[in-house]
């Protein structure tokens, strides 16, 4: 429960507007002010204080201000017990994965992944300290099962998925975890908490990357991991206290007020990128479309089931094109931004080719190179016009 009481008895947007948030008591400022300070005053006698412990003000690095208000809105907007925030998604993916495994344990994770979590667990962790990995098709629950070991330590799955948008039963998933004695940890960045709370569905851990949806302005990066304190503690004291992963008070202070308006922006993101979809389903140049509102997809009952606010922002599409095809069609854009990252406000695409490393991994359809699109907030039939009007300048 939060200084104004706020609960996860109240609605979704009330959440996102005051939790976290107080009446500044020295100045009486209704917004939680930046605290920039990166040290605190200590008790008369400070010899007996665990110099590594997060409670407390001693030391930004073992937490600060602005990241404990963060942190008190987010586990409301999931309604999980607790939350740590990192300095970027990847602080924390790498937070779930230093704390939780060890030599000789292993992973199951999905086989679409953010490319950071594909480095992770395909080569930095199995290289340097002997965890074992299996990558499986997460969205087949007997892969997963058959991929299960005694020493399985960690599912993790992303879903949607970075970059094939691929979806994974959540719940069912949670039940082949905890049977083998492992822990499931899902990546809902690509959901938000507005569409998608893995904890409620049985996932002991949930990361976001908060530098995507709830933030929401493409200027602050940060990451953040949800779930029963028993596990936050852990992730708080070793991957962010002792591995130095913590936010900017700055950073956190721009992606608590970027949170307010996530309900918000996510209801415009879920709403264009369905029409965006059902508009390029319906174009001969397009080869095909992967986006988990359409009926079409091959979870598509799923992705009703556990994302009941929305199927999000980011769908994939490929080009009856060649290489050079699909980079004149991006060239040809005039409102759709070629960059990287998304949640942002504008549209942004990035065109993954057929030298992608995890291409291997992907089904078929992606073979030959596709588009990854996250669909902004400008209005819908702009959007739609710019697609159709640089088709026909590429002249594809």
């Amino acid at each position: 429960m939060t200084s104004k009481s706020i609960d996860g008895a109240f609605g979704f947007l009330t959440r996102a507007v005051h939790g976290g948030n107080e009446v500044d008591a020295e100045t009486g400022a209704i917004r939680r002010p930046i605290t920039m300070a990166n040290s605190y005053e200590l008790p008369y006698d400070p010899s007996d204080i665990n110099w590594s412990s997060s409670e407390g003000s001693i030391y930004t690095r073992n937490g600060g201000a602005n990241q404990r208000y963060l942190q008190e809105k987010l586990a409301l907007l999931h309604g999980t017990p607790s939350c740590v925030v990192l300095a970027s998604g990847v602080a924390a993916l790498s937070g779930v994965f230093f704390t939780f495994l060890k030599s000789g344990d292993h992973i199951v994770m999905s086989d679409s992944t953010y490319i950071a979590a594909y480095r992770l667990i395909n080569e930095l962790l199995p290289d340097k300290f002997g965890v074992e990995k299996t990558l499986v098709d997460s969205a087949s629950l007997e892969a997963v099962q058959a991929a299960v070991r005694p020493n399985t330590r960690l599912i993790h799955i992303e879903t949607p998925s970075n970059p094939t948008i691929k979806i994974s039963d959540i719940e069912a998933i949670a039940r082949i975890a905890h049977e083998a004695g492992a822990l499931l940890s899902v990546d809902n960045t690509f959901a938000s908490p507005y569409n998608q709370r893995p904890f409620e569905l049985g996932a002991d851990l949930t990361v976001e990357s908060l530098t995507k949806y709830i933030n929401g302005h493409g200027d602050a990066m940060g990451g953040a991991v949800l779930g029963e304190a028993s596990l936050i503690d852990q992730i708080r004291a070793q991957a962010m206290v002792n591995l130095g992963g913590a936010i900017s008070p700055f950073n956190a202070w721009l992606i608590m007020r970027g949170a307010i308006t996530l309900p918000l922006r996510m209801r415009q993101h879920n709403e264009s990128a369905q029409s965006v979809a059902e508009f390029l389903q319906t174009l001969p140049q397009v080869r095909f479309v992967a986006y988990p509102g359409l009926a079409g997809h091959r979870n598509h009952e799923i992705a009703r089931r556990q994302m009941p606010g929305g199927y999000g922002g980011v769908l994939a599409f490929g080009l009856n094109t060649d290489h050079d095809g699909h980079n004149r069609f991006v060239s040809k854009l005039r409102l759709i931004t070629n960059a990287v990252s998304l949640g942002h406000d504008e549209s942004l695409i990035v065109f993954l080719g057929e030298n992608d490393e995890r291409q291997y991994l992907y089904e078929e359809e992606f073979h030959g190179g596709f588009f990854r699109l996250s669909v902004g907030l400008e209005d819908t039939a702009d959007i739609l016009r710019d697609i159709e009007q640089a088709l026909g300048a590429a002249e594809i």
